[in-house]
């Protein structure tokens, strides 16, 4: 059974930087392509980052582009979500997924797996 538990986020001021981890069990990590999501109230879930199975590729949705930086520590089975000069925007719950393939991209939907999600709030 594959369990994805997010962890590391809270509440930090704009500017500030805050790491988020992702613990995978019950997978072959090194098959399958990891990526972050995060939903807003009110706003439906978009994507924010990506990974493919080979830690090779990366991808990043616009609006975090040059702030966040995805990885993956396949000793562990751990995505993590490195976000710095985060703003008030940057509020919602975060999700990691997992999507099995080996695709040379990083994919931005059709995840198989996601975690229960935490919570980051960016104060101004």
């Amino acid at each position: 059974q594959v369990h994805l538990v997010e962890s590391g986020g809270g509440l930090v001021q704009a500017g500030g930087s805050l790491r988020l981890n992702c613990a995978a069990s019950g997978l072959t990590f090194s098959n399958y392509a990891m990526g972050w999501f995060r939903q807003a109230p009110g706003k439906e879930r978009e994507f924010v980052a990506g990974i493919n199975w080979s830690g090779g590729n990366t991808d990043y949705a616009d609006s975090v582009k040059g702030r966040f930086t995805i990885s993956r520590d396949y000793a562990k089975n751990a995505l993590y979500l490195q976000m710095n000069s985060l703003k008030p925007e940057d509020t919602a719950v975060y999700n990691c997924a997992a999507r099995s393939g080996r695709s040379y991209y990083p994919p931005r939907d059709s995840y198989d797996y996601w975690g229960q999600g935490t919570q980051v709030t960016v104060s101004s």
